[in-house]
């Protein structure tokens, strides 16, 4: 059996979906009801598809009084830890500290606007962190979907003084990245969905893939119809 030194472990970041206080851009073209609904099916369609990989998994919750109602709705199955710090650079280093302390060797942390995100994109972060330092995903918007890190090779930094929420995140955090000497792999592009456009755009490159199936596109094609007249 291996220790958990040996192990990895997958970081996913969440939001309790609350009406009005999820995915607000979205909600400026779909409403608050209809982004609350969809975004729970993206938690649920990103768990569904981490689960397959059976590897260590940590959902860190916000706000952090929310544990009870995610327990509650998501099952025992999960291990649940509280989001900490002032912004999201301090929460997801705070996240990494937890898990590398914790003894783990290796740790990926996603977000959760990204449901039908791949799982070979997980299998190739943890197998670039097998040979080097850091890995990130960038996503289309500027930001990233994913960062990971080898415990011994953890920084800071990297979260410390991020412009969190604009289109120069990725750059800027590749940049301290490099500055720092630390050996990165960057990941393929993603795709994270903020906007009606994103919305659509998951539409569209679902028609090929397995992800048709899955209970976000479910949810949309109910309500597609609704979407698009409230937009218009």
């Amino acid at each position: 059996m291996q220790s958990k030194a040996e192990r990895q472990c997958i970081l996913v970041f969440l939001r309790y979906p609350e009406i009005g206080r999820v995915k607000t851009r979205l909600s400026a073209d779909i409403g608050d009801f209809h982004s609350a609904g969809l975004y729970r099916c993206f938690i649920l369609d990103l768990l569904s598809r981490i689960k397959k990989l059976k590897m260590d998994l940590v959902l860190y919750v916000y706000p952090d009084n929310s544990i009870d109602k995610f327990a509650a709705w998501l099952g025992s199955e999960y291990i649940f830890a509280p989001q900490q710090g002032d912004d999201l650079g301090q929460r997801m280093r705070n996240g990494f500290l937890d898990t590398f302390s914790g003894g783990y060797e290796r740790a990926v942390l996603i977000g959760s606007d990204i449901p039908d995100l791949p799982l070979g994109i997980i299998r190739e972060a943890f197998e670039a962190l097998g040979r080097g330092d850091a890995v990130i995903g960038p996503a289309v918007d500027g930001g990233y979907y994913l960062i990971g890190f080898r415990g011994d090779a953890f920084s800071r930094e990297v979260f410390q003084g991020m412009r969190w929420g604009t289109d120069s995140v990725f750059g800027e955090t590749v940049s301290v990245l490099r500055r720092l000497g630390i050996a990165l792999h960057v990941l393929p592009e993603w795709h994270d969905v903020d906007r009606i456009d994103d919305l659509l755009s998951l539409v569209e490159r679902s028609k090929g893939s397995d992800f048709r199936f899955s209970k976000t596109m479910s949810y949309i094609a109910r309500n597609m119809d609704g979407f698009m007249g409230d937009r218009e």
